[in-house]
C-alpha cells in the first residue's frame, strides 16, 4: 500500500528524517511512537503529501508521489487519502454535515450526494442527531467523530491520523481507539497513526518505534 526508501527532511541545519524505509500493507493498522522531536509527524506530513522529502522516494499504491503532476497529486490526495489530526480542524463556521461534505464537494460530487454519504457516517460514527450544529457547539469526542467522517468522506485509500486522541478524555479516547479498527474492518482502509497513547499502540497490528529521525524498532 505504501513504500518509502531513504527519506531524508532537513529544516535549516536540523536533519529531521535520517534515512526512513517502511513499508506498510494495505488494511494494515500501524502506530508510528517514539519522544517528541522523533520526526513521527514530519513522516506522517511526507507520507500523506503533504510535504515534500529532501531526499527518497515515497510510493502510493504503487505510484511515485515525486513523479506526479501537480494535479496528479491534488487528485491522489483528495480521492486516496485522509487526514485525523489531534485538533479536529473543522470550520467553524459551518455545521458538522458541511464539514464533512468538504471534501465530496472539492471532488465535485453533487452537493445531493455528497449531503447523503455525510449523513449515513454521521449515522455511523453515531452523531447524527449533531448534523446541524456548528463545531463550537459539539463536545471534543463529537468534533473528533465529525473530523473522522470528513477523512471517510471519499473513501480513501489510507488515513493518516496525527495523535487523534491527544485532547479527548479517557472514554472518549478509547471510544476513537476502538472506531478506527471498526472502520478498518468495515471499509478496508489502511490507517497510519503517529500517537503517544501506548494502549493504542498496543492495539495496533506493528508499531513502529522512532529515535532522532530514524526508525529504531519494529514489532
Amino acid at each position: 500500500m505504501i513504500r518509502c526508501r531513504e527519506i531524508h527532511k532537513r529544516f535549516g541545519s536540523l536533519e529531521v528524517l535520517r534515512g526512513i524505509d517502511l513499508d506498510v500493507a494495505r488494511g494494515e493498522v500501524v502506530a508510528v511512537v517514539g519522544p517528541s522531536g522523533a520526526g513521527k509527524t514530519t513522516l506522517l506530513q511526507i507520507l500523506g503529501t503533504l510535504s515534500q522529502p529532501d531526499s527518497g522516494t515515497v510510493e502510493i499504491e504503487g505510484r511515485t508521489v515525486g513523479k506526479l503532476t501537480t494535479r496528479e497529486l491534488v487528485r491522489l490526495r483528495n480521492e486516496r487519502i485522509g487526514f485525523v489530526f489531534q485538533f479536529h480542524h473543522l470550520l467553524p463556521e459551518f455545521t458538522a454535515r458541511e464539514n464533512v461534505m468538504i471534501p465530496a464537494l472539492i471532488g465535485r460530487r453533487s452537493r445531493a450526494a455528497a449531503e447523503r454519504r455525510a449523513d449515513e457516517l454521521l449515522a455511523l460514527l453515531g452523531v447524527s442527531h449533531r448534523a446541524a450544529h456548528k463545531p463550537a457547539e459539539l463536545s471534543g469526542g463529537e468534533q473528533q467523530r465529525v473530523a473522522v467522517a470528513r477523512a471517510l468522506m471519499n473513501d480513501p485509500a489510507v488515513i493518516f491520523a496525527d495523535e487523534p486522541s491527544g485532547n479527548l478524555d479517557s472514554v472518549n479516547r478509547e471510544e476513537l481507539h476502538r472506531l478506527f479498527f471498526d472502520l478498518r474492518d468495515r471499509f478496508g482502509c489502511t490507517f497510519v497513526i503517529v500517537t503517544h497513547d501506548n494502549d493504542l499502540a498496543a492495539m495496533a497490528d506493528r508499531r513502529i518505534a522512532m529515535r532522532d529521525g530514524r526508525v529504531v524498532g519494529a514489532e
